[in-house]
């Protein structure tokens, strides 16, 4: 069997030991903020305290994608050292940087003819794509091939649920994904939309909730109508913020008192730069294994 390397991207929102631990190589988004470019480096060079501080102030992060020759600068060197490599990208429906990768996939293998490079397209974002990263490690640690790892996760990657809600209305409006006058009302009205991630990697609408309290009930209730096992769920769960831990511990201690035989702890992460970048401040989102979601 040949040997390869699991690699992704900086928008896994995981924590930077994370990926050298597991030892797994990372290509970065970048993102500008007030004419200065940054990497979205787990906040090494801007710290995401002074990131979201930075957006409550006014600023407005633009982000770019991972372009070709960031993919090509990422696996050649694998290639090189004579290893196969699957790359699991950020959902298509958030970016293009998959096509990207597909692109340099097709360079390299000219120059490689003898290795093989797996693209897949995780379908999500922020520490759920983070989740199934952890999931694909555990499988490779397990002594799972290339080939079957590449089709494991294109099979998995449905089962992997996203939910999450916002308290800040602004950043959904610029967006798109509610109305100016809606988001007018809605935070006069103190509403928390809940939102998940479809089975197509698109960010959808799915109820809104008024106040705090209401939303994350509802968000854990979510995580009780479609776990893998119901209440009895033993996996992992994650859970990512954006400068709101306070309200990341009250997700996470609800779901440990709801689920008691959850795989380890809860792991709370914060949300990057990029992905914050279109959240701003404000956002929780819960991650778990369930039933195959849908569109």
């Amino acid at each position: 069997m040949s040997s390869y390397k699991v690699t992704c991207c900086s928008t896994a929102d995981m924590p930077a030991e994370y990926f050298s631990g597991r030892n797994v190589p990372v290509a970065f988004y970048h993102f500008e903020m007030n004419g200065v470019e940054y990497p979205d480096d787990f906040g090494k060079s801007m710290s995401f305290r002074d990131f979201y501080r930075a957006i409550s102030e006014g600023a407005t992060p633009v982000t770019s994608q991972v372009n070709t020759d960031a993919f090509v600068e990422l696996f050649e060197p694998i290639l090189a050292d004579g290893s196969d490599i699957v790359h699991l990208t950020l959902s298509s429906g958030i970016t293009g940087s998959v096509n990207s990768a597909r692109v340099a996939r097709e360079e390299l293998l000219k120059r490689y003819p003898d290795r093989k490079i797996y693209v897949v397209d995780s379908l999500a974002a922020s520490s759920g794509y983070g989740l199934l990263l952890d999931g694909a490690l555990d499988m490779r640690d397990g002594g799972m091939g290339a080939d079957e790892l590449s089709a494991w996760l294109e099979e998995k990657k449905y089962y992997l649920h996203h939910w999450f809600f916002t308290s800040d209305l602004r950043h959904l409006k610029r967006g798109g994904r509610v109305s100016s006058a809606s988001a007018i009302v809605g935070t006069l009205l103190n509403i928390c939309p809940l939102l998940n991630v479809s089975a197509s990697g698109h960010l959808i609408p799915r109820s809104k909730e008024r106040g705090k309290k209401r939303v994350i009930a509802a968000m854990v209730d979510k995580m009780c109508a479609h776990a893998e096992g119901g209440v009895d769920y033993s996996g992992k769960c994650f859970i990512s913020h954006s400068a709101c831990r306070e309200d990341a511990e009250a997700v996470a201690e609800l779901v440990r008192s709801t689920f008691p035989r959850i795989n380890g702890d809860v792991m709370i992460n914060d949300v990057g730069t990029v992905i914050g970048a279109h959240t701003g401040p404000g956002t929780v989102a819960l991650f778990f294994w369930g039933d195959k979601r849908g569109d």
